[in-house]
């Protein structure tokens, strides 16, 4: 836990941890397969557990006990499965199956998370627990996303006004608005490989509820926009 951060911060964040998980297995809930809708539950009971243990993690000071070591231990037991999970979802037959079967709308609507993740951040900054060039007075644009989120959402699928190149276009660059916070959130961090912010070190994903945002947000966006993009390149006329 970080010493005197109000515990609104705290709340605040927690509850759009919640609600990612909610949106994604609402997604996965609109599929229209049949056979991905029925994993709706077992997959919110595993994402659940994933969370309460990188919660047990942090709470007892895992990743911010010792910050030299090489890689830092949040990428190497919170970061990495989540990567491996994505890789596995789409190199094999049923991951595709899975993924293929999301519907684009929800998984666009599930990046109006990014709005609250951007308040929470720039709050972090305001209390010396992240630089501020991780919020949007610094280098991070994220928040377009989230803004933009439910506009392609509701033009893109609901009114069917937005063609699917632009939709495309949309992910690619909301992915790399996702990408470029990552790397900076990554090298401003304490550890071996930090190149930023050593005035004010980005301290916050190493302590509750703080690493639920590289652990569990970021992977979940970071796999909707993989799956749009598929979904999308193949299908775009």
């Amino acid at each position: 836990m970080i010493d005197n951060l109000p515990i609104y911060i705290s709340v605040v964040f927690g509850l759009t941890t919640i609600a990612t998980l909610l949106l994604f297995t609402w997604t996965i809930r609109k599929s229209n397969s049949e056979l991905t809708r029925k994993k709706a539950r077992p997959i919110f009971i595993g994402l659940s557990i994933w969370l309460a243990l990188q919660a047990f993690l942090t709470l007892i000071n895992i990743y911010n006990a010792d910050t030299n070591t090489f890689p830092p231990k949040i990428m190497l037991i919170g970061i990495l499965p989540t990567i491996l999970t994505i890789i596995l979802l789409f190199v094999t037959t049923k991951g595709k199956q899975f993924i293929d079967s999301l519907p684009l709308k929800n998984l666009t609507y599930l990046n109006i998370v990014r709005i609250p993740v951007e308040i929470v951040l720039y709050w972090l900054f305001i209390n010396k627990a992240i630089p501020e060039l991780m919020t949007f007075e610094g280098r991070n644009f994220d928040i377009i996303a989230g803004i933009t989120a439910p506009i392609v959402a509701y033009f893109g699928f609901a009114k069917v006004k937005l063609n699917r190149r632009i939709i495309l276009l949309w992910n690619f660059i909301c992915l790399g608005l996702l990408l470029n916070i990552v790397l900076n959130a990554l090298l401003s961090a304490p550890s071996p490989i930090q190149k930023f912010a050593f005035d004010q070190p980005n301290i916050a994903i190493l302590n509750f509820p703080f690493s639920w945002l590289p652990t569990f947000i970021v992977p979940i966006v970071l796999f909707g926009h993989l799956t749009s993009i598929r979904q999308l390149i193949r299908n775009v006329k």
